[in-house]
């Protein structure tokens, strides 16, 4: 499995427009992601209430995880996006 372990770059968090933008991203980039908070139990990565559910707040470290094809290079994108609190996923890394 695939994992990266990221440090949350948005101030506020995992929280309402962040959190919008996460799961739209994991949704986009077409492999099954979970995120969990620490060493928490994972949650489905393109579900935005499981993602609001974590509690996520910035300067916390979150672990993006998939054992799909494709996931190194997805998690790759999907952590630079909350590493840099950016606001759209990344085309590469």
């Amino acid at each position: 499995m695939a994992e990266r372990r990221v440090t949350i770059g948005w101030t506020e968090g995992l929280h309402a427009r962040p959190a919008s933008i996460f799961v739209r991203a994991a949704t986009a980039s077409g492999v099954p992601v979970t995120i969990a908070k620490g060493d928490g139990a994972p949650v489905n990565a393109a579900s935005m209430l499981a993602v609001l559910g974590l509690g996520a707040e910035g300067g916390e470290e979150v672990v993006l995880a998939s054992d799909a094809e494709g996931a190194d290079a997805a998690l790759d994108r999907l952590a630079k996006l909350v590493a840099d609190g950016l606001e759209e996923l990344p085309e590469t890394v």
